[in-house]
């Protein structure tokens, strides 16, 4: 592995959210999505924080209690933004081929764990001024990747790129029920049970994308494997699928192995919500669990059998999980289910991210952005998924690999084979300009 390259901090400075701002104290309490993340590993920019001002409050206890936490925001708070140079090839960082992680995490800004600043702003020029790293940090009990993309976009639009602005934040906490009053009804997951891999300095991540016509493929295979019932094989349902059974099939044992594997992902649940759907632009967590198990051998057969298996898992998963009714008793049972699915030692694969979220359409003034990756799966152990930015309709997948594992590896085909495929987030914005300079952005 290549030395780890020196950052030089130039300066350090607290944005305030300017107008319009509550001009008294103010807090949001934690509702039971919320709480879920507590034990999460940890200009424009004032005009967005504006709209956004909780995130450039506090994370505290509710005042009188113990067990009651609220993002609190009073006139005067605000987002540490660090200025600094780093002695880092942009193209190196820009590219799909593995690439270090340990040469990305000194681009993000450094976060408290636990209560205190939920965001941290790091703006970073690398090698010879061709490009910037925009890294930022930010605590998932504040708010869920819907919620921080809209601040991108809101922020992007405030630098003057000519870009509408999203509609507001929705700040009315009093829309999602919440028996619980914010209180934890469960033992919270550990940081360590949140973060299903350990760091390690050899750690590489590496992106492949799924063209709309692979995706295609995929469901045409499913369908014609599955005869006169057929799972509903959507594009979301077909990548993962489609990953998951290539994923078990990189292992050694899996042809033979009948021990069952796990798969999570995440369900925006704002438009399920009852009594009524809360709006798309409600500020904070609303994400359910949508959890499946499957035997390794199945996923792993060979030829069709083993995408149909995963595909068909994938559709019953979503299928349960949209018609559950959320409450701070079905978090609970989700906890318990994460961790039965963690102890069972068949291994889990989570998701990072969404197509939904168009972070290719973030433009700060550079462009659209030539590359995004969430690095955090170094530490989590998840796969990261966003729209791609080489065609309409596709899918790419950025995936966490040991460097025997990468060795050789190239972007999946539609064709199942043997080959590596392979709380709070890594996400990389890299934009062009036509100076040639390159924007990253990193989120945690």
């Amino acid at each position: 592995m290549a030395p780890i390259l020196d950052l030089s901090v130039f300066e350090s400075a607290v944005v305030a959210p300017s107008p319009p701002a509550p001009e008294t104290a103010c807090s949001l309490p934690l509702n039971f999505f919320d709480v879920f993340w507590l034990n999460s590993p940890p200009s424009s920019l004032s005009q967005a924080l504006g709209a956004f001002y909780p995130l450039a409050g506090r994370l505290r206890l509710t005042p009188g209690t113990d067990n009651r936490y609220e993002l609190h925001y009073q006139p005067g708070d605000g987002v540490t933004l660090t200025v600094a140079e780093y002695d880092a090839d942009v193209d190196e960082l820009a590219e799909d081929e593995p690439r270090e992680v340990a040469k990305i995490l000194p681009l993000v800004p450094p976060l408290p764990v636990g209560v205190g600043p939920v965001l941290t702003v790091q703006a970073t020029v690398l090698r010879g001024g061709r490009g910037l790293a925009i890294g930022f940090a930010l605590h998932h009990a504040a708010c869920g990747g819907s919620s921080s993309t809209r601040f991108l976009h809101t922020w992007a639009a405030a630098a003057g790129t000519g870009t509408c602005a999203p509609p507001p934040p929705v700040m009315d906490r009093t829309l999602v029920d919440d028996p619980s009053g914010g209180r934890p009804l469960y033992k919270l997951l550990s940081t360590d049970e949140m973060e299903y891999v350990k760091m390690a300095d050899d750690k590489l991540v590496a992106t492949f994308t799924l063209s709309k016509e692979d995706i295609q493929r995929v469901k045409d295979v499913v369908v014609a494997a599955a005869g006169a019932r057929p799972p509903r094989c959507t594009s979301l349902v077909a990548t993962f699928g489609f990953i998951w059974s290539c994923y078990q099939r990189s292992k050694d044992d899996a042809a033979s192995n009948s021990e069952q594997t796990h798969f999570i992902f995440p369900i925006d649940q704002r438009s399920r919500m009852k009594p009524d759907p809360i709006p798309d632009e409600y500020f904070g967590n609303c994400v359910g669990a949508a959890m499946q198990a499957a035997p390794k051998n199945q996923l792993a057969a060979a030829g069709a059998d083993g995408l149909l298996a995963a595909c068909t898992a994938f559709a019953a998963a979503i299928e349960r999980a949209v018609g559950e009714l959320v409450s701070p008793e079905k978090m609970a049972l989700w906890m318990e289910r994460i961790r039965e699915a963690s102890a069972s030692g068949g291994g889990v694969l989570t998701v990072a991210g969404s197509p939904r979220f168009r972070v290719y359409d973030v433009d700060f003034g550079f462009g659209r952005p030539a590359k995004v990756e969430i690095v955090s799966v170094a530490r989590t152990g998840a796969m990261a998924v966003a729209e791609s930015r080489q065609s309409s309709g596709g899918m790419e997948v950025a995936w966490l690999c040991r460097p025997l594992a990468c060795r050789g590896s190239r972007p999946v085909s539609t064709t199942p084979s043997r080959g590596f495929i392979s709380n709070n987030v890594l996400n990389c914005f890299f934009y062009h300009d036509s100076r040639a300079n390159i924007y990253l952005q990193i989120k945690v």
